[in-house]
């Protein structure tokens, strides 16, 4: 039982370091004009995402890792600077409609690019035979709070800022993306 509490705290303390990327990514999306359906749906996918990434990573296992690791940080990375660019073109253009706002593609987009990197912890999980269920179970959920925290706050930003809010979101989602590329 205590090896179970014990790795229960691990995978806890590892699937919030993992969702933080989706609080940040949240807050600047949230700055998008979203509505509470929208949010809910976009916290739904980011989690679903958080459990069939490293899903997939535990079914790969080791051969993969150490190259996919690397590759996971860097299209994370683009994808996000991609997204921030983006929302800075339509913030400065006078909140013309996004191109690619966390809706239909926009939205697969936003929760592959902050789950990408879990598909790497997945493969280092089903190496040491860290418990499936539990772990993805963390995963999902930390990723789904997570998501939906930031992007609440980002909306009661964006509330406060207006039309400022999509520059602000694009430069927090062109940061984040930066720090992935230079700082993996």
């Amino acid at each position: 039982m205590q090896a179970v509490m014990g790795e229960l705290i691990t995978l806890i303390i590892m699937a919030f370091a993992l969702g933080m990327d989706a609080f940040s990514i949240g807050l600047g999306m949230g700055m998008f004009k979203l509505r509470l359906k929208q949010i809910f749906k976009i916290g739904l996918t980011v989690g679903f995402f958080h459990i069939w990434m490293p899903l997939l990573g535990m079914m790969c296992g080791r051969f993969l890792s150490e190259q996919f690791g690397t590759f996971a940080a860097y299209a994370g990375g683009i994808l996000l600077i991609l997204l921030g660019i983006q929302m800075l073109f339509s913030g400065i253009k006078g909140g013309e409609s996004a191109a690619l706002a966390p809706v239909g593609k926009g939205l697969l987009v936003f929760a592959l690019s902050v789950s990408l990197d879990s598909f790497s912890v997945g493969l280092t999980l089903g190496i040491y035979g860290a418990r499936t269920i539990l772990a993805l179970t963390c995963f999902g959920l930390a990723a789904m709070i997570l998501t939906w925290s930031g992007l609440l706050i980002g909306r009661k930003i964006q509330g406060l800022l207006g039309l400022y809010s999509e520059i602000l979101g694009g430069s927090i989602l062109c940061a984040f993306g930066l720090k992935l590329l230079l700082f993996n």
